[in-house]
C-alpha cells in the first residue's frame, strides 16, 4: 500500500500532491477548497474512510475546518457519515460507487429546479427573452431527468465490459 501521508522528511508525497491538485480542480468547479481536500483524502485511503481527527491530522488542519468540510460533503451526497456499533466516534467515507450514487439521486433536485424554472416563466411571461431563457433551463432539467436513468443503465453495462 502506498504511503498516503507526507514523507518522513516532511516533503509532500505523491498522494499529498494529488489531494491538493484534486482540491484545486474541485475549487474551480465551485466546491470549497477544504471540502475538496477532505474528499481527496478520503478517495486516496485504502478503505475510503477516516474519522474527523484522522482527516485533521492527515491534512494538517484544525478540527473546525474538517467539521465544515464534512458537513458540506455529506449534504451534497459525496460522502456519508457512519458509526460502527460500539464505536464512540463517527467516521466519514466515500462509497465504492460514489459517483453513480451522487448522480443517480439527483432526480428530486432536477425536478425541483425544473418546477422553479416553470414558475419563473410564469412570473416574467413566456413571450419574453427572460421567459425563453427560463423555459430553456426548465427543458434542460427535464431532459436530464429523462436521460439520467438511461445513462445510469449504460454505465452499469459499461462496467460489465469496459474497453481494454
Amino acid at each position: 500500500m502506498q504511503n498516503v501521508t507526507s514523507a518522513p522528511d516532511d516533503q509532500p508525497s505523491d498522494v499529498d500532491r494529488f489531494v491538493e491538485r484534486f482540491a484545486l480542480l474541485l475549487a474551480e468547479a465551485g466546491i470549497g477548497r477544504m471540502p475538496g481536500r477532505v474528499f481527496g483524502a478520503l478517495l486516496t485511503t485504502e478503505d475510503g474512510r477516516l474519522t474527523a481527527g484522522e482527516l485533521a491530522e492527515r491534512l494538517k488542519v484544525s478540527p473546525a475546518a474538517i467539521s465544515g468540510a464534512v458537513r458540506y460533503l455529506v449534504q451534497v451526497g459525496l460522502i456519508v457519515r457512519r458509526r460502527d456499533p460500539g464505536e464512540r466516534r463517527d467516521h466519514y467515507e466515500v462509497t465504492d460507487d460514489l459517483w453513480f450514487e451522487a448522480y443517480a439521486n439527483r432526480d428530486t433536485q432536477l425536478k425541483a429546479w425544473g418546477e422553479v424554472m416553470a414558475e419563473g416563466v410564469t412570473a416574467v411571461g413566456a413571450g419574453t427573452k427572460a421567459g425563453w431563457r427560463l423555459n430553456t433551463s426548465r427543458q434542460f432539467f427535464e431532459f436530464l431527468r429523462e436521460q439520467m436513468p438511461v445513462m445510469m443503465r449504460k454505465w452499469r453495462e459499461y462496467q460489465q465490459d469496459p474497453p481494454r
